[in-house]
């Protein structure tokens, strides 16, 4: 008896050691920013640390811009350099190489997701899930006394919208080619345009998201109207701009930009992370399958809404979970079944079968 004891105390402080040691958690649990693009002079007081220094900052500002809402920016602007090298796990130079004396430095960068997260947290400000989306954007111009419109031709923002985007977007914008049905479509309707769907057109591009933007052209104003759809919702904004003219072209591009950060702003809201909320989650795993636990860790460390987790116990059975989950029972359950996770819930102690 004692022997059979003593050898299951040492399967499973084994099993215990190769759980901890045997996932690659450094990827998982980080935020990779590549091709960081620094430039500089090659002159006699040159220095290739401020390069660097200057990499990291560019980094992280990418990294922060894609994770927060533009009204948050300004909280993050007087950020010290050394508060920003504490959040860095590694960095590796891609390139480097001097062209008509200048020095210029490819980056990458990796940033500690929980780190980051604690430090928005600092800053009362709540992250999102970097989500990358292609959306359908389709704007149109109507003049002020809303009998003619523009949606191809004479349209300065169909024409400009993707002449510049910033890598921290999240949202890639599919324009709709020119097409003439669609054309007198969208002009039968001009009467009541601002309740019809635009379903007849949007559904030819095989997008579950897109983007319809009303734009009303006044002599001193713009406002726009904008219905934003996903495969679960449907928002509605309004917005206003004066003293803009869009045949202006800092008029013109300042307009662009700000649409762009009240959608981007709108789909980082769909999928915010509460960190205040820190729900616990206790889930068991028959040990005697090491890959489907190994798989598991791994998939929590990918998961932005796992703040953390850990082996709670182990007996000769079952490996015990603790995961402290930012959202609710249901999203997590959610996010399981999209996995194709097999999750029983009807006791306390969930099992993954």
């Amino acid at each position: 008896m004692y022997y059979i004891k003593s050898l299951y105390i040492f399967f499973s402080t084994l099993a215990l050691i190769i759980f901890f040691f045997s996932t690659e958690p450094v990827r998982a649990k980080s935020f990779e920013i590549n091709d960081i693009e620094i430039s500089q002079p090659f002159e006699i007081n040159f220095d290739k640390n401020r390069v660097i220094d200057l990499g990291f900052k560019n980094a992280f500002f990418e990294l922060i811009y894609s994770l927060i809402k533009s009204s948050d920016f300004k909280k993050i602007d007087t950020i010290k350099l050394n508060e920003i090298k504490s959040m860095i796990e590694t960095f590796s130079i891609k390139e480097e190489k001097f062209i008509d004396q200048k020095y210029h430095l490819n980056l990458g960068v990796s940033f500690n997701k929980k780190k980051i997260f604690k430090y928005l947290e600092k800053k009362n400000i709540f992250p999102s899930q970097i989500f990358k989306e292609k959306f359908l954007f389709i704007p149109i111009i109507i003049n002020e006394n809303g009998n003619s419109l523009s949606i191809f031709s004479n349209n300065p923002i169909y024409d400009n919208w993707n002449r510049t985007n910033k890598r921290y977007q999240l949202i890639d914008y599919l324009l709709p080619s020119e097409d003439l049905e669609d054309l007198n479509l969208i002009k039968e309707k001009l009467e009541y345009i601002e309740n019809y769907d635009f379903n007849e057109i949007t559904k030819k591009y095989f997008l579950k998201n897109s983007i319809i933007s009303l734009i009303f052209r006044g002599d001193n104003e713009v406002r726009i109207l904008t219905k934003i759809y996903n495969d679960k919702n449907e928002i509605i904004k309004n917005n206003s701009f004066k003293n803009i003219n869009i045949d202006n072209e800092t008029d013109l591009n300042f307009l662009i930009e700000s649409l762009k950060n009240i959608f981007e702003d709108t789909w980082k809201k769909l999928n915010e992370i509460n960190t205040s909320i820190k729900v616990p989650i206790t889930i068991k795993i028959k040990n005697d399958d090491l890959k489907k636990s190994n798989d598991f860790e791994l998939f929590l460390n990918e998961i932005d809404l796992v703040s953390d987790y850990y082996i709670q116990k182990l007996n000769k059975e079952f490996v015990f979970y603790e995961i402290l989950f930012n959202g609710t029972i249901q999203n997590f359950i959610n996010i399981m079944k999209n996995k194709k996770y097999n999750l029983n819930t009807q006791k306390k102690v969930w099992m993954i079968e």
